[in-house]
């Protein structure tokens, strides 16, 4: 049984719980932001301001200092780090709609093609462009087509009652029923379970962390993260054993 499907609702029960002021956090780490604002910009600076990473990792941190539950195991430091350097690079991928050899395509496909239209005086075919590169007409319109940065257009425009698209994929009520039982018995399994096993399975599948991002939060090696994340979801299997996979 997967247990990513109850973690969906981010339940675990701490059995100590620290309660922590996030107004406090926010204003006491002002400075980790710019750190990391600045240590990112310093790999990107061409494809991004400073200060929108700042305003990124601000959202990042706020977020972090309302979500973080202190139980002992990692400074918030640490955790907020994790999450601020996350949330700019995951800002960084979005935007980037093209990646460097596409780009670098891009320009030797420009370079090929006014050198061919200078030739022949008018526009290139496709079929001309392809023997230009030396490539098979198929495998240019694709490397072609790859080159082109991501376009939006309006909804209304694309919108079609026989696209799959736009398909109605809501589960059918039996579904939600079965789901939701499973969703309840997998948030009380993992509330059972020993905090830090807990822990990692939020970070795993709630957070999307990985393991050694996992390891830094908790101060332990990433192959001491795999084995509590293998105990856990042992324990999982076992209390849920009663379900169909």
């Amino acid at each position: 049984m997967d247990a990513r499907l109850g973690l969906e609702i981010g339940v675990y029960a701490p059995a100590r719980l620290v309660r922590t002021d996030p107004e406090r956090l926010v204003q006491s780490h002002l400075g980790l932001v710019r750190k990391i604002a600045w240590h990112v910009h310093a790999r990107v600076s061409s494809a991004i301001e400073v200060e929108d990473l700042i305003q990124i990792g601000m959202i990042a941190l706020i977020e972090a200092a309302r979500g973080f539950e202190d139980r002992g195991h990692a400074a918030f430091a640490t955790y907020a780090t994790v999450r601020v350097r996350g949330s700019m690079i995951d800002q960084l991928r979005k935007s980037a709609t093209l990646v460097r050899s596409a780009i670098r395509r891009r320009r030797e496909f420009g370079i090929a093609r006014a050198s061919l239209e200078g030739l022949l005086g008018r526009p290139a075919t496709d079929e001309e462009m392809a023997e230009r590169v030396e490539m098979t007409i198929d495998a240019y319109r694709t490397a072609a087509n790859a080159t082109h940065a991501v376009r939006y257009e309006s909804i209304d425009d694309v919108y079609s009652d026989h696209s799959e698209w736009f398909a109605d994929d809501t589960p059918s009520a039996f579904d939600a029923l079965a789901r939701g039982d499973l969703k309840r018995a997998i948030s009380t399994a993992v509330g059972n379970l020993p905090e830090r096993e807990a822990l990692v399975l939020q970070l795993y599948y709630v957070e999307e962390m990985n393991l050694e991002e996992i390891g830094q939060v908790l101060d332990v090696g990433a192959a001491r993260v795999c084995q509590i994340k293998k105990a856990a979801l042992d324990k999982l299997r076992v209390k849920l054993s009663g379900f169909d996979a």
